[in-house]
């Protein structure tokens, strides 16, 4: 018997990962489902999902769908994503579909594979993650607030010649400033930035669940470049290290012992995507916030010292990750409700930080709002985002340059939402930045 082909192991994979869900969502979504309904709609890039999450908010601390537990409590998914009893991973990833799908799945790197920090635990994960936190301190991400002011200000300054006429925000400033930050961080070198963008811009659905075929295979085709262009990267870190983070990654050792190829190629490989693509969010998320409530923008520009709060309220209002999930590994108990070992409780972010039991006035958008850092957008627990001091930092400058530079910037009509169900963003920001 000849061995299957990769086209073979492409279909069966993506049947068992998108294909088969996807049809149980649509069924589920028609009897009224609302966690299928959810999926189904973040796929369409509209603000209704919102609605929808109160809509399971009204239900109850714990939402029981047809896939499973969905709860949008601020004290419930901070519980769920901190306690023992829940974990990473899919229940698709046990018995004999959990099988096929093991044996159909890509061998190049995959955020949402293992052993990428996104889903692998304890004892892996805290080597991992130790071994990343060393060459990824705040003292570090400190330094580099200077270059990062100075790379925004350059950017502005390219924008100048058309700051009369409608430019995209996201093509031109939100996405480029992030990736050249953490190009600079990891060592990438100038020539290969636009291509590392692209290829961060094409994985971002591969955390989407019920993605369809012709989208599954662009996604898997630009991981597997991205894995390949990786590949090359660090054999060029070896023979040639700089004073980067990544070609620090690539010599760290903590007793004795340091990363393999595929540990090292996955962890850079988050680390380099994870680094710009929520970060591109926070700031088109955040440029229409501000560009949406001219008073609380008014608020900002007689006291600049509320600048670190503007992030943490967008964070918390317009989040650049929605939602996440976590199986229970054991029967457990979540908002007070059973939730019984080995279902999926999918925690939305976005819920969270929009509890009125945590939250006065949740919905409104408040620059100064005293307990804003309170919100979960960085997720909690072990895997609580290890880029959380950057994102913050790069949201400060970036979002206090461009209106320092452009005060009556105006979004123009034509905006658009990435087509994503878990990272939520924007894919074009049209503006005009002197009307």
């Amino acid at each position: 018997m000849t061995a299957p082909t990769t086209e073979l192991r492409s279909a069966v994979h993506w049947g068992v990962a998108h294909g088969l869900p996807t049809l149980y969502l649509r069924r589920a979504a028609t009897r009224g489902d609302l966690q299928a309904r959810l999926i189904r709609l973040g796929a369409t890039g509209t603000d209704g999902v919102f609605d929808l999450i109160e809509e399971i908010r009204s239900q109850g601390p714990l939402y029981r769908s047809g896939i499973g537990y969905v709860t949008t409590s601020h004290a419930a998914v901070r519980h769920v994503l901190t306690s023992d009893d829940f974990r990473t991973g899919l229940p698709t990833a046990q018995g004999a579909v959990g099988r096929v799908s093991r044996w159909a799945a890509p061998t190049t790197l995959h955020p949402v594979e293992p052993p990428s920090l996104l889903v692998t635990e304890p004892p892996d994960h805290t080597r991992y993650r130790k071994l990343v936190t060393r060459v990824f301190t705040m003292r570090a991400v400190e330094r580099l607030r200077e270059r990062t002011e100075e790379i925004a200000s350059d950017l502005l300054d390219s924008l100048e010649e058309q700051a009369a006429g409608p430019v995209d925000l996201v093509e031109t400033y939100c996405s480029v400033l992030p990736v050249t930050v953490i190009a600079e961080i990891l060592g990438v070198p100038e020539r290969d930035r636009a291509e590392v963008l692209a290829f961060g811009s094409a994985a971002a659905p591969s955390l989407d669940l019920g993605l369809g075929f012709r989208r599954y295979r662009s996604v898997a085709r630009a991981l597997a470049q991205f894995d390949t262009w990786l590949g090359r990267h660090l054999e060029t870190l070896r023979r040639e290290p700089g004073d980067d983070l990544l070609s620090q990654l690539v010599t760290v050792r903590e007793e004795g012992r340091g990363l393999d190829e595929t540990e090292l190629k996955a962890t850079a490989g988050l680390v380099l995507a994870a680094g710009f693509e929520t970060t591109v969010n926070l700031l088109g998320n955040g440029i229409a916030l501000l560009h949406d409530h001219p008073d609380e923008r008014a608020r900002v520009t007689a006291d600049p010292t509320l600048w670190p709060n503007v992030v943490e309220e967008a964070l918390r209002l317009d989040p650049p990750v929605l939602l996440t999930g976590r199986m229970a590994v054991r029967d457990a108990e979540v908002g007070g409700e059973p939730v019984r070992g080995g279902s999926m409780v999918t925690a939305i972010l976005g819920g969270a930080n929009r509890d009125p039991e945590v939250f006065p006035d949740p919905l409104r958008f408040d620059v100064a709002r005293a307990n804003a850092r309170e919100h979960i957008s960085f997720s909690a627990g072990r895997h609580h985002c290890l880029g959380a001091q950057l994102a913050r930092m790069e949201g400060e400058v970036g979002l206090r340059a461009i209106w320092d530079r452009f005060p009556d910037l105006r979004l123009e009509p034509g905006a658009r939402r990435r087509e994503t169900r878990i990272l939520r963003g924007f894919e074009t920001l049209p503006a005009t930045l002197r009307p």
